[in-house]
């Protein structure tokens, strides 16, 4: 029995199922991650100021015009649709298996793949709130607005719902993640190289025997896990999920 097929024969077993997943999850839909060789991290973007200065909280109070410049190039990938992973996970929680997921990913890919509870932990491109009123804006007013998007009802500056380096997460989000991964059984955590903190910690809460990594490479929790598969990440999710149907 491969790894593949012994992580079908967990799924089979498990009713309480959690998938935490990071950006490996979304490069199979043509949005690049951030540390890999080919990621924006390392892009040659012609930029005045490196990307990880871009995405912080205090460049986007000092330079706004500039960061807005770089989120809409970089960042908005309208075009992008689920991949088998997005659709692989969506039909596990209609057969009642999965219970959660939690991504870093901002994109709402999930939830277009059909996923109903999804944790974003570092919130999302279609979510825009004015800094001043807070009114709600979605993401078809952002990328459509030349400049610094401004809200039709006060004029104040409309800010992504995303975490910027500097900000903290989102504390109701970080505790619902803990409660789902502390109370599920099986724990599946693809596409991610888990070293971005606090969110890397959220496995540290799972208690149960069953830990999955599924990632193209290595990670400091693959001593502590049950099943590891250096794969793509929506090739394994699609096969099991359909020797399953």
């Amino acid at each position: 029995m491969n790894n593949t097929e012994k992580l079908m024969k967990l799924i089979l077993d498990s009713s309480n199922i959690v998938f935490f997943g990071g950006a490996g999850v979304s490069t199979e839909s043509k949005i690049p991650d951030f540390r890999s060789d080919t990621g924006l991290y390392k892009a040659k973007n012609n930029l005045t100021y490196p990307p990880e200065e871009i995405l912080s909280h205090s460049f986007f109070k000092k330079h706004t015009e500039d960061f807005f410049s770089f989120y809409k190039d970089k960042m908005i990938y309208k075009n992008a649709r689920p991949n088998d992973a997005h659709y692989a996970l969506a039909k596990l929680e209609k057969m009642g298996k999965l219970k959660a997921i939690i991504t870093q990913n901002i994109d709402g890919l999930h939830q277009v793949a059909g996923s109903k509870e999804v944790i974003e932990l570092h919130g999302s491109i279609h979510r825009n709130y004015c800094m001043k009123c807070n009114k709600y804006f979605d993401l078809k007013y952002i990328s459509g607005y030349g400049g610094i998007p401004k809200c039709n009802h006060c004029g104040g500056t409309v800010k992504p719902d995303v975490v910027l380096y500097e900000e903290p997460l989102d504390m109701e989000s970080i505790n619902r993640a803990v409660y789902f991964v502390s109370k599920c059984d099986l724990l599946i955590v693809g596409g991610t190289s888990l070293v971005v903190y606090p969110a890397a910690g959220l496995v540290d809460y799972y208690t149960g025997d069953n830990l999955i990594l599924i990632n193209k490479s290595a990670t400091s929790y693959d001593s502590k896990a049950s099943i590891v598969i250096q794969d793509s990440i929506g090739k394994v999710l699609k096969s099991v999920v359909d020797e399953m149907s």
